[in-house]
């Protein structure tokens, strides 16, 4: 056989056995699948399909309002539409589908065969399309919130004004917000350590860049809506009054919570659609981007600044004038970085030859829609101005012109440049230039005269208007346009949904693109690339010669799969050295049962079930507990496998090295987040009580806080030694380290409980009482992980899974423990030691 045929049959070989291992189930148990590829088209057409069920009921409102005195909806369910709308594009559309195409194209543009968690990204769409169906079904059955997707109490949190709405809402979005954290975790974690060999951090595409930024800021965003839904539902619930002014709480509160979310979540919508621009716009001016360092640094400011401009939204509230000063301030100088990423994409466009494509066309219409919201956005950040818009159709017209030419076009623009990359055809050039300008002139005229209905005077939210306010015109023109969009819209989702017969077959890298997705080859290989390769440059298609034939030809990294296992690689943080070859799990349903059975909590709860809640609730931990002994951490059958070019790699690995380790570390990044925004609430009751805490409250007292936090650390010093034990191969020692921990532990979370227990705190009673045992709660609860968590290392061990070379849960436990020492610390601290200093 010549040199020819057997370098032939070894890739026929070597495909049959990676086809064998990638191969998608089929009938009932395609929907066990955890591979990313697919769980991401799932997530996207989930996403997409919420986007069309909340433009249907933008457009009953629209119809509402066309005329005067127009009694086609009642007020009540006009109030379920605007808030369900709101919520559904925010929660259920905007952010997911970030999280969705990121999953979906992420893997082939690292050159990875697959992310390092593909079943935490199933169970986070399984999450989100349970908590999604929940919320948005709720409107079938009259019972869908009605106070506004910000859910501002007083109104919403009395049970006389707000029904079961408002715990749909907040029960169902809470267990969402778990869909949206599991996946940010997935792609921060897969940006640091899948990406190719050589791909340093500065060689990484753009919109990696971005995916690392956003997934940063849903961790330090998404936490303080969490704090405040907790406080929120405790109050509905339970009577504590944390926003009651009467009882010592402040309705304030949950604006601020909300905002420190809100206003990043803007940035987290909007950042991610400029990572598509950062992709279509080289590729259509067939050059690299120019100033990538600068668009980098532009892209991380603006992530930095939006937690700096909250309170521009509460300007009407009577902040004190510096506060004002200082978020007007901030809000305009955001606009300089955003301005830096708009003048690289102009500069790279002019010094390129524009290919005006479909997708270039919408994302020329996103750039020119974008820069006229950011205009009234820098209107609405000055405090005078903001005090006569606040609240009017200038703002909705402002909110969506930056949301839907920050977030909408540049997204169909991406929908049309990776259509032929996901599928393999080529949607319709002139099926999308009608779609486009339909909705480029729909959109512009519905919202370009609301503001001026705004600026007539025409309040915001409500559901009709009299006859002789001059605002008939100018809404009949927003009814229309609306319409002319949908219209555009329609046009798009035909083009999406031929069937493949009427499509016309794409060629490879159809865009000639420079970055690594485009060599992917078939998209019916379910493999994703062929073999992982080392990068050099920022667009290696363009930069490195022949590498998409030496790719298809498996010349690289892992071009085989000959034990039988799905692979990926594990590279270096910051230069993408090869560090492991990680041995993803197969598909299996237990994503599915685990987010059931912990959606069923969530559900049950919303209607007070609470034996059924606590049940499902029990049963959801104890599926998580099966997934997490099958299906992680498991132990290789060999300590290492040559991977191609000359290279050996481990196939375990633990600490810092090891993926496990940094979702475990931005996972509780996430959770101290939550846990500082309650803190900041006992100090924000501080600022606004001249005596605090109030004079009928003793406090927890100093001994058991102090006790507790005493048992904590201990419970933290013994998990360092039951590590130093087992680096001493010592199985004994660990074991009694494990066990001592956990009893310490657990005696930490009762000593805790015991200090507002023995001195009488009523959390009815005050606001100061409730915002403690809400803390001492948090702490506890946190304890009680951790001994859970020891108990399962423990297990480990006894069953041999737990051994000095084979590590990895006991140090992804011992890095949880010191996040606990840290709360159980400062929560003690906290409740015990800041009264005397007062």
């Amino acid at each position: 056989m010549s040199p020819e045929a057997q370098d032939k049959e070894r890739l026929r070989a070597q495909e049959a056995r990676l086809r064998a291992v990638w191969e998608l189930p089929s009938g009932w148990r395609y929907f066990s699948n955890v591979n990313n590829q697919v769980v991401g088209v799932w997530y996207t057409a989930a996403s997409f399909g919420f986007f069309l069920f909340a433009g249907a009921l933008a457009l009953i409102m629209r119809a509402q309002l066309a005329v005067p005195g127009n009694d086609l909806v009642s007020a009540g369910t006009y109030n379920q539409l605007y808030t369900l709308h709101g919520t559904v594009m925010m929660f259920l559309f905007a952010v997911p589908i970030f999280e969705a195409v990121a999953i979906l194209i992420l893997p082939q543009m690292l050159a990875a065969r697959d992310l390092p968690f593909p079943r935490l990204s199933a169970f986070g769409f399984w999450c989100f399309i349970i908590g999604g169906v929940f919320v948005a079904g709720s409107i079938f059955f009259d019972a869908a919130p009605d106070g506004g997707w910000f859910m501002y109490p007083p109104l919403s949190t009395n049970l006389e004004t707000a029904g079961i709405g408002a715990d749909i809402w907040l029960l169902g979005l809470s267990f969402i917000e778990i869909a949206s954290i599991a996946a940010a975790v997935e792609l921060i974690v897969g940006v640091l350590k899948c990406r190719p060999p050589g791909m340093r951090i500065n060689l990484m595409p753009l919109y990696c860049w971005y995916v690392l930024i956003v997934g940063g800021m849903i961790l330090f965003a998404f936490p303080p809506l969490i704090a405040g839904d907790i406080l929120f539902e405790l109050e509905r619930l339970a009577g504590w009054p944390f926003f009651d002014a009467k009882r010592g709480g402040d309705p304030v509160l949950w604006q601020h919570l909300f905002w420190i979310f809100g206003h990043p979540e803007v940035y987290i919508i909007f950042l991610p659609s400029i990572a598509l621009l950062a992709m279509i716009v080289p590729t259509f001016a067939q050059r690299p981007i120019l100033g990538y360092g600068w668009i980098v640094l532009a892209a991380v400011g603006t992530g930095f600044l939006s937690f700096g401009l909250w309170a521009h939204h509460m300007f009407a509230i009577g902040l004190p004038a510096i506060s004002a000063g200082f978020f007007s301030a901030a809000s305009e100088a955001v606009a300089i970085p955003t301005g830096v990423q708009i003048f690289v994409f102009v500069a790279t466009l002019l010094a390129g030859r524009v290919i005006f494509a479909i997708p270039m066309l919408f994302a020329t219409g996103a750039l020119a829609i974008f820069v006229f919201g950011g205009l009234t956005g820098v209107m609405v950040a000055l405090a005078p101005f903001d005090w006569q818009a606040h609240d009017s159709y200038f703002v909705v017209a402002h909110l969506h012109y930056t949301l839907i030419g920050g977030m909408l076009f540049p997204l169909l623009a991406g929908v049309y440049y990776f259509h032929p990359f996901i599928t393999g055809y080529m949607l319709s050039e002139k099926l999308g230039r009608w779609a486009f300008w339909l909705m480029f002139a729909g959109f512009n005229i519905a919202f370009l005269p609301m503001h001026f209905t705004g600026l007539r005077g025409m309040p915001r939210r409500v559901f009709t208007y009299p006859d002789d306010l001059g605002w008939n015109v100018l809404n009949l023109v927003s009814t229309a346009g609306a319409y002319l969009m949908a219209a555009g819209v329609l046009v798009f989702v035909l083009d999406v949904l031929r069937p493949p017969r009427f499509k016309r077959r794409a060629p490879a890298n159809p865009w000639r693109a420079g970055t690594l997705e485009w060599t992917a080859g078939d998209p019916s290989e379910p493999w994703g690339i062929r073999c992982v390769p080392p990068v050099t440059s920022r667009y290696p298609l363009w930069q490195q010669k022949g590498l998409a034939e030496e790719i298809a030809a498996g010349r690289f990294y892992l071009p085989d799969a000959e034990e039988g296992k799905r692979e990926t690689m594990v590279t270096g943080v910051l230069d993408a050295e090869p560090i492991q070859v990680l041995r993803v799990p197969h598909d299996s349903f237990q994503p599915m049962i685990a987010a059931v059975l912990v959606g069923g909590c969530f559900i049950a709860a919303t209607f007070h079930w609470w034996a059924a809640a606590a049940a499902s609730g029990i049963a959801g931990i104890a599926a998580l507990m099966v997934w997490l002994w099958t299906g992680t951490a498991v132990i290789p059958e060999k300590p290492a496998k040559p991977v191609g070019m000359g290279e050996v790699l481990p196939l375990y690995a633990s600490g810092s090295l090891s993926v496990g380790w940094w979702a475990m570390f931005i996972t509780m990044v996430g959770d101290g987040t939550a846990f500082l925004s309650l803190v900041f609430g006992y100090f924000y009751y501080w600022t606004i009580h001249p005596v605090f805490p109030p004079e009928h409250a003793a406090g927890p007292g100093l001994a058991y806080p102090l006790a507790a936090t005493g048992a904590t650390l201990a419970a933290w010093a013994l998990m360092l030694s039951a590590r130093a034990a087992n680096d001493a191969d010592r199985p004994g020692m660990l074991r009694l380290a494990l066990a001592g921990s956990t009893v310490l532990g657990l005696a930490g979370a009762v000593l805790l409980l015991l200090g507002p227990w023995t001195t009488r705190l009523d959390p009815t009673r005050h606001a100061y009482d409730a915002i403690v045992w809400v803390l001492v709660l948090w702490a506890s609860l946190h304890n009680a992980v951790g001994a859970l968590m020891q108990l399962y290392c423990l297990a480990r061990s006894f069953a041999g899974r737990l051994t000095r070379t084979h590590d990895i849960d006991l140090r992804n436990v011992v890095l949880y423990w010191h996040f606990a020492a840290i709360t159980a610390l400062v929560t003690g601290a906290v409740i015990a030691l800041f009264p005397l200093a007062n």
